[in-house]
């Protein structure tokens, strides 16, 4: 009676032990629990880029910043192998410089600019209609340091290994500038 006992308790504080682990995961990295879809309609989950340093962009095809994919392409082709993504976002909010389907806007990127990093499917990122993942990016109350409204196409958020965002830079912050550099680079670094 006492080993049934005593074996019932431990199983109680295994499962206390794991829930407890499992919660609080989920509150240190809340952008994992979304899921997307890419560009080619496929969900994706966003925890397949945990331990990896996220640099997320909202772009557009028509827009004075487009030229930015090639240095979004360069950064990608040079941080990839130390576990540095880029998920840009296709977003149609300011000035419909967005106006192309999924399949128009990936060849426009593959064609133009030979963006191989991660595109997803348009989304809203700003407005009535936000994305939940804009949302949370965006929301004071899930991003005290770096919140506040899209201001236009290709504003970027940093995420370390973690889930956590580190940095923001506007559209005017090229990706290849010093700012943004320094910032991915102490990134990729303290996950070392």
């Amino acid at each position: 009676m006492k080993r049934s006992l005593i074996l019932s308790v431990m199983v109680l504080f295994v499962f206390a032990g794991l829930n407890f682990l499992e919660t609080a995961s989920a509150k240190t990295a809340p952008l994992y629990k979304f899921k997307m879809k890419d560009i080619d309609g496929k969900d994706v989950k966003l925890k397949k880029y945990k331990g990896d340093v996220l640099l997320v962009v909202n772009v557009a095809s028509k827009c004075g910043y487009t030229p930015q994919y090639e240095g979004l392409e360069a950064v990608y082709e040079k941080y990839k192998t130390q576990g540095f993504e880029i998920l840009g976002f296709p977003a149609n909010n300011f000035g419909s410089q967005e106006p192309g389907t999924n399949t128009e806007i990936k060849e426009f990127c593959t064609s133009k600019y030979k963006v191989t990093f991660p595109m997803f499917a348009k989304i809203s990122v700003k407005g009535d209609d936000i994305d939940p993942l804009y949302k949370f990016l965006t929301s004071k109350e899930t991003n005290t340091d770096f919140a506040g409204d899209i201001s236009w196409n290709f504003n970027k958020f940093l995420v370390d290994r973690n889930g956590n965002i580190v940095a923001r830079f506007s559209s005017k912050d090229t990706p290849q500038s010093d700012k943004v550099t320094q910032a991915n680079e102490k990134s990729l670094k303290e996950a070392e």
